[in-house]
Parts: structure tokens; C-alpha cells; sequence
């Protein structure tokens, strides 16, 4: 009876004139996996991403869809603002809270119901502005949706805890989910838009929560990836963790997220009045996704790319170059007021957030104590969203009082401020 041959043998035969060899080693595989394949190789890393994902994309769409939903039945951008603005305020007041929870007691045991309570929130909203309730009710829905969790902030802590110990690993993972981040804030208003065009005003906002729920319940339900609960030690006594604001060189890297909140809510402000000058408003959001666009290009190769040193050294170095960068569009609407060029150099000027964003995110997942990660990323979130708020009412300033084209000066301003901190915050470029 014929015995197949070992393995690593190689087998010689004659067909008519030819010689022909058959090998039968192993066969050696393609090009190894690159950081990313690496990365979503581990086990659960692709589910809970996937769930996060889905759950993330609504973030960039609840503004939206509130605002068309508002000024289409109400016929007032007013109160459309005033609302959300409602919601922005109630949301850097509560999540720090609910992220603190996540920390004490788990993901799932408390983004699930604080999602449901959101939901419920976005759904009293769409009811009222249906039914033409008061205008108060509208303020008091929309505060609801404040206890919405900071998913992205989970995405990474969960990966902070598989990769423990592997810090190009998690250098990886965090320039993953900037560009995930950025991604999302891109497709969401263009998605939201769409709907609430083509089907009815409502649509966004209920769509936004059935991905909302969906994601979060799907994202919970990975629990082989959730970290720890570890706001208690194995008494059951709370145990003792100071704040992230207490701790070395946490104050100052919020103050760079303020300011670089300030950049990007006065740039989509600004841009969107110089669209509209120009005659071209409805092309102001293609204008600002190709924006997020060179961040997200951007957030992934960074990703790629090892570094020898602390973050804490090119820390400034990504502030700065931001900085300059925000510079062409000021130049492009200055010299020329083409919104064909003001694209292309947003384009460019994109390239250095994500950077910026996934290195300020790691020197704050480093500066936050054990126990609290949550909580030390969503301070920063919440950060973030107060200089939108910040940055989006000086922009309107200035385009009402100027230019639009003055208006650019506003993110130039707001990044250099950032860049001051960087250098002289204490504790920013110390190794904590």
C-alpha cells in the first residue's frame, strides 16, 4: 500500500523526458500580518470593535438630526441651537459621572441601562417636536440624553486592558480608534442629512437610536474583553484612587483638549458661513468631511509608525505642526476665496489632528490612575465638547462682526494657545 510521504521530503519522478520534483514541506506563508492585522488577530478584539462602531456612528448624528428635526417643524435655528447646546452642557456634566461608574462597577452593568435612559431621552425628543409640545419639553427630553456613555472612551480602555504591557501595541490601538472617531464625525452628518431629507425630519434621530441601543447592547455582550471592575478591592470596600485631575499633568492636557475643541468647532462654524458666501452652502459638509478625511488617512498611518521615544517628547512637536497647518486655509480664503483650494488645504490641514489627538489620549490614558481610565478619557471628551461650544460661538462672532474669511483666524489662534500649554504646562513633558 502506497505511504503518503513525510512531510519535508521531497519526491522524484520521470514523466517521459522530464524529471519533475514534488515537494512536500510546509509551505511558507505571505508577507507577515502588519500592525493592524496583529492587532484584530487576538481574540474578541474584532467583535467589540464591530458593536463599538455601530454604537459610535450616532455620535455624529444626534446634533444633526435635532437640529434639521427642531428648525423644520419649528422654523427656528434659535431654539434648534439653544437645545442642543442644552444637550452639550448636560453631557460635560454628567458623563464624568457615568464614566466613573463605568469604572467602579463594570461596562456592561452600567452603559447598558445609562444607553436606555439616553434612548429614551432622544425618543421623548422626536414625540415632542412631532406632537408640537412646549418648547421647555424639548430643553427637558434632550437633557436626558446626557447619560449617553463615551463609548469610544470604553473601546479603549477595553483595549488599555488586553494589551497591557505591549505599548506599540496599544500605540496601534489608539490611532486605530482616533480614526475610527474621526471616521464616524464624518459619516454621521452626511448619513443624518440624508435621512432626515429623504425620509421625514424624524428619521435621523430614530435611526440614531436603534444604532445607538443595537451597538451598545452588542458591545456589552462581549464580555471576555471587558475589563475588570476595579473601583473595589477584594473586601468590597470602595477602593481608594484620586482623581484624574489630581493627578501631575493632567490639568494642562485638558486645557490643550479645550483648545482643541475651540479649533474644531469654530472651523466647522466658519467654513460653513464661507460656503455660504461663496453660493455653495449644501457643499460645506463635503468640505469639512474631506477634513476628517485627511485625519483619518492620517490617524491610521500614525498608527503604523514606531516610534524610539516618549510620547511626551513629539507631544509638542504634533501640537505645533497643527498649528502651522491651520494656516493654509487662513491663506486660502485670504488670497484666493476659492472653495475649491479652502478643500484642498483642509485637506492637508487634517493630516495633523488625528497625530495630535492620539498622542494627547496616550499621555492621558498614562496620567489617569488605576481604576479610573474611563473617567481620565471622558474628562478629556467632555473637555473637548466644552471648547466646540467655546470655539463655535467665537467663530460666529467673528463672521458676523468681520468676515468669514476672518473667521479662519479664530482655529489659528485657539491651536496656538494649545501649543503654549504644550510647552509650558507642568508636567506635560515629564514621563509620569
Amino acid at each position: 500500500m502506497p505511504q503518503q510521504p513525510a512531510r519535508g521530503t521531497r519526491l522524484f519522478t520521470v514523466t517521459a523526458d522530464t524529471l519533475v520534483a514534488v515537494d512536500f514541506g510546509p509551505r511558507t506563508k505571505g508577507r507577515p500580518p502588519g500592525p493592524y492585522g496583529r492587532l484584530f488577530a487576538r481574540p474578541g478584539t474584532r467583535a467589540f470593535t464591530l458593536a463599538n462602531l455601530l454604537a459610535r456612528l450616532p455620535m455624529g448624528m444626534f446634533s444633526v438630526s435635532a437640529v434639521v428635526m427642531i428648525a423644520g417643524t419649528r422654523g427656528s435655528y434659535a431654539l434648534a441651537g439653544a437645545v442642543t447646546a442644552t444637550g452639550l452642557a448636560g453631557t460635560a456634566l454628567v458623563a464624568p459621572w457615568t464614566a466613573r461608574l463605568v469604572d467602579r462597577y463594570g461596562q456592561a452593568r452600567v452603559a447598558v441601562p445609562a444607553t436606555l435612559v439616553a434612548a429614551l431621552g432622544s425618543l421623548a425628543l422626536l414625540l415632542c417636536v412631532r406632537y408640537d409640545a412646549p418648547a421647555w419639553t424639548l430643553f427637558a427630553a434632550y437633557a436626558a440624553t446626557a447619560t449617553t456613555p463615551n463609548t469610544g472612551g470604553m473601546s479603549r480602555a477595553r483595549w488599555a486592558h488586553l494589551l497591557d504591557g505591549d505599548p506599540d501595541a496599544l500605540h496601534t490601538a489608539n490611532s486605530f480608534e482616533q480614526s475610527a472617531d474621526e471616521l464616524c464625525f464624518m459619516l454621521g452628518p452626511v448619513l443624518a442629512a440624508f435621512l432626515c431629507g429623504a425620509f421625514f425630519p424624524e428619521a435621523g434621530t430614530l435611526v440614531g437610536v436603534v444604532l445607538l441601543v443595537t451597538g451598545v447592547l452588542a458591545f456589552a455582550a462581549q464580555r471576555s474583553t471587558e475589563p475588570p471592575p476595579s473601583g473595589r478591592t477584594a473586601a468590597g470596600a470602595p477602593a481608594p484612587s484620586p482623581s484624574p485631575l489630581r493627578s501631575p499633568g493632567m490639568p494642562p492636557l485638558l486645557a490643550v483638549c479645550l483648545a482643541l475643541g475651540a479649533v474644531f468647532g469654530s472651523m466647522e462654524v466658519v467654513t460653513i458661513a464661507f460656503a455660504e458666501a461663496q453660493g455653495h452652502r449644501t457643499a460645506a459638509g463635503v468640505v469639512l468631511a474631506l477634513q476628517a478625511g485627511g485625519s483619518c488617512a492620517a490617524g491610521l498611518l500614525y498608527g503604523r509608525v514606531r516610534f524610539a521615544g516618549p510620547a511626551e517628547d513629539r507631544y509638542p512637536w504634533c501640537v505645533a505642526a497643527m498649528t502651522a497647518l491651520l494656516i493654509l486655509p487662513l491663506l486660502a480664503a485670504s488670497l484666493t476665496g476659492s472653495l475649491l483650494l479652502l478643500s484642498a488645504a483642509l485637506l492637508v490641514a487634517g493630516m495633523a489632528t488625528a497625530p495630535t489627538m492620539i498622542t494627547n489620549m496616550t499621555l492621558v490614558q498614562r496620567r489617569t490612575p488605576d481604576g479610573r481610565l474611563n473617567e481620565g478619557m471622558t474628562l478629556a471628551v467632555t473637555a473637548l465638547l466644552g471648547g466646540i461650544a467655546c470655539g463655535s460661538a467665537a467663530g460666529g462672532w467673528v463672521v458676523e462682526h468681520l468676515t468669514p474669511t476672518a473667521g479662519y483666524g479664530v482655529p489659528v489662534t485657539a491651536a496656538t494657545v494649545a501649543l503654549l500649554v504644550a510647552l509650558a504646562g507642568p508636567g506635560v513633558r515629564t514621563a509620569p
